[in-house]
This record gives structure tokens, sequence and C-alpha cells, in this order.
């Protein structure tokens, strides 16, 4: 038996870092919906959706580790610190995180930790918002007229990365279509950084807000115009900005939305 092994033995649960998808309950993966209703306690983010959360387990311990601008319910440090308290003593240990875990969730850093610690961990995908509200918006992120290549980047980024800022002069020439997570409040630098790269100011962007929800709204627009909107309007986060001719598809396809 190795030393990781001797590890798990003393530790009595094993923990499932798992993606509520963008909100919709019913994107949610069955495999995500089983370990919610059978988890001893479940440690969640803030954008996970009240009809995802109405489906744990009601005996189940529930510990709210959102982070949201400004807000944070438990610093990253706390969070994994308490899924390893938890394995020690609950046999199901649920990190219910919004999205995928491993697309701009931390799930890596979380996951990274809990093995150095020699705890049983496992990893269970969810869909992530940058498809999912692009499509619940009628924009699809590929099209053979318009687009062969996405790229999915950060609109912030967290201080001490291993680079100290995006590219975005790569990503303005990377792909026909790129898709921003959590860039709403460095929207105006975005657009600053891909229009001096060269990007024509007249490409049309999407902003979905809260996608999939009841509550979904887009505003639409181009690089040109969209700083301006969002101030006109006070369209605010959470949100995913879509750039690219993809986005022309929104006048067409948004009336097909899922209900």
């Amino acid at each position: 038996m190795n030393r990781t092994e001797k590890q798990e033995n003393e530790y009595l649960g094993k923990v499932y870092l798992v993606g509520a998808g963008p909100g919709d309950p019913g994107l949610l993966t069955l495999k995500a919906k089983g370990l919610l209703e059978c988890a001893d306690v479940v440690i969640y983010d803030a954008l996970v959706s009240p009809a995802i959360l109405a489906m744990i387990n009601p005996q189940a311990e529930q510990i709210n580790a959102g982070k949201r601008r400004g807000k944070h319910s438990l610093f990253q440090e706390e969070t994994t610190q308490l899924l390893i308290d938890k394995a020690q003593d609950r046999a199901i240990v649920v990190r219910l995180k919004g999205g995928d875990p491993f697309i701009f969730g931390r799930g890596g850093e979380e996951m990274e930790e809990l093995v150095n610690a020699g705890i049983s961990t496992e990893v269970v995908p969810g869909i992530t918002s940058g498809i999912a509200a692009a499509a619940y918006a009628g924009i699809p992120l590929t099209h053979r007229l318009y687009s062969s290549s996405v790229t999915f980047v950060t609109g912030h980024e967290a201080a001490g990365k291993y680079k100290p800022k995006v590219n975005w002069n790569a990503i303005a020439h990377g792909s026909e279509t790129i898709v921003i997570y959590m860039g709403i409040h460095n929207l105006p630098y975005i657009v600053e950084q891909l229009s001096a790269a060269g990007l024509d100011v007249e490409t049309p962007i999407a902003l979905v807000r809260w996608g999939t929800r009841p509550e979904q709204e887009e505003l639409i627009g181009t690089l040109k115009t969209i700083v301006e909107q969002v101030e006109q309007t006070g369209f605010g986060a959470p949100a995913i900005a879509v750039i690219g001719q993809v986005v022309n598809m929104h006048s067409i396809l948004s009336s097909c939305r899922p209900v």
C-alpha cells in the first residue's frame, strides 16, 4: 500500500466536485442529481440556482461558500480546508459549483489540494454557461458559414496568476468566436484591447445575463456600441459575452428558446 492509499484510509468520506450547470435544473446531469439526493454535506457556490439547491437531501448539511465580486462567504483556502475537514466524518461530501468545475471554476485547484491531502475525490462535469447561455439566446457558437473555432477566456483574472494578463491581441485573432466569462466589470478595457488588436469595431457582441434561467436577458450590440449600451441600461453581472458573426443568428433563433 502506497502513502496515498494509507492517507485515504484516514478519511471516511469521498469528495465529489459537481458541476451544477448554468441554472436550468433540467440541464443537471443524472449523476449530479443522484449525488445531491444522497449527500451528507453540500458546499455550494453563489451562482447555483435555487431550483437545484432544492434537490439537495433535506437531511444534508448545506454550507454557502459562494464568491461574488467583492463579497466572499468563504475564502478559497477556507473552502478547501472545509472540504478536508468534512471528509473526515462524512461519507458523501459534494462541492457544488456553478457550470463546470474545471471551466473557470477553480475545480482543478481544489481537486489538487484534496488529492495532496490524501482524500478520495471525483469530478462530475457540468454544462458550462459559456455554451448553454449562448444556446438559450439562440447563438450557435459554431456555424458552417460564420465560425469554425471558439475561444473561451476569463474577463476577470486573479492576482498572482501564471501570466500577468490575458493576451487580448492573440485572442482577437485566434478564433472566429470569442466567449468571455466574468467580463462585465472589465468590459470597457476588454473592448479597448480587442479593438486595438485590430478586431473590427462593427463586430457583433451579445451579453447574456442569468443564462438558462427564467430571468435570462440579452443585450445585443457591437464592439463600438456595447459599453455605452451597458451604461445606459445598467446591464450587469453575472453574464457572459459572445463576440463574433454568430451573434447575428440571435435575431433568427432566439424565438426558439427552450422552456
